[in-house]
């Protein structure tokens, strides 16, 4: 029996051996087209996007007047206009009453154009409004902020025509003029500001009857954003700013000799040369109740 299951175990190990091994088949990958890299060379690529720039993305407040309190700007800057023209901001002749600078010992720091109270008042370019309610002095205010950067004050209102994030056209309808707030008589105190700093309308735009712009690409130097050495009783004489080289050099102080004559004062020559008093006695080395004699010569720095 031993023997038997022996002999048995032999021939069904004989027969295991034998069988055909299952034959173990590698793919051949070379069939397969894989993705190579895309060839972008017929791919079109839109840059010129009708959609603008979103100007709500940084220091968008609905409630204050100024945003940009504790932001540094630098200066010389460009500003960009699309348009050669502007959109009047009332439906007549624009007569300026005041200009931007000082008066009555403080800033002025918009230009006022004469309206009668219920005129309607328009948007000067394209934008969106960011605040649309009263504001301390101004009275009742719309600010526009422009695609370029730029905003715009409307103000002394009567009545409001927008209201805050409205998306309006150039031309549109913002409200009636009137006299709310600091106003003196009926009119419209238009400022133009970038960043909370205010510039001199005048040296941006002619507020004549072709609504002109002053250039396409102008650039701007602190000399624009000072109040204080412009008169708002007269029309500073501008010197447009085309290039970044001209910008730079108008840096550059220059200085001229100013002979005293009978009659002139400190105050009255800092007037006429459109400088301040301070400026005039540091330059000089003289005090503000210092007396000056006839033919005496100071120096004068713009």
């Amino acid at each position: 029996m031993k023997s038997f299951i022996t002999l048995l175990l032999i021939i069904c190990s004989v027969n295991v051996y034998g069988q055909k091994k299952p034959e173990i088949r590698l793919i051949d990958f070379s069939d397969f087209s894989f993705p190579t890299e895309i060839d972008s060379s017929n791919t079109k690529v839109i840059t010129d996007t009708l959609i603008p720039i979103n100007i709500k993305d940084t220091y968008w407040q609905n409630n204050v007047y100024n945003p940009y309190k504790n932001v540094a700007v630098e200066f010389p800057l460009q500003l960009k206009f699309k348009d050669s023209t502007y959109a009047s901001p009332i439906g007549r002749n624009k007569v300026v009453t005041s200009r931007y600078g000082w008066r009555r010992g403080r800033a002025h720091r918009g230009i006022d154009i004469d309206l009668v109270t219920g005129d309607s008042v328009f948007a000067m370019f394209d934008g969106i409004v960011r605040l649309s309610r009263y504001s301390r002095g101004h009275g009742k205010t719309v600010v526009i902020r422009h695609f370029n950067g730029l905003e715009t004050v409307y103000a002394h209102l009567s009545k409001y025509g927008v209201k805050e994030n409205d998306t309006i056209a150039k031309g549109h309808y913002l409200g009636k003029g009137g006299v709310s707030g600091n106003a003196r008589g009926s009119h419209l105190h238009l400022v133009v500001n970038y960043k909370g700093i205010s510039i001199n309308p005048e040296y941006l735009f002619e507020f004549n009857d072709n609504n002109t712009i002053r250039a396409n690409k102008l650039w701007v130097t602190r000399k624009w954003t000072r109040p204080n050495i412009h008169n708002s009783k007269r029309q500073s004489k501008i010197k447009l700013l085309l290039t970044q080289e001209e910008a730079v050099a108008s840096l550059i102080k220059q200085q001229s000799i100013y002979v005293v004559k009978r009659g002139d004062t400190l105050s009255r020559i800092s007037k006429q040369n459109n400088v301040t008093i301070a400026s005039i006695c540091k330059i000089n080395t003289l005090k503000r109740n210092s007396i000056i004699k006839i033919g005496q010569k100071l120096i004068i720095e713009k």
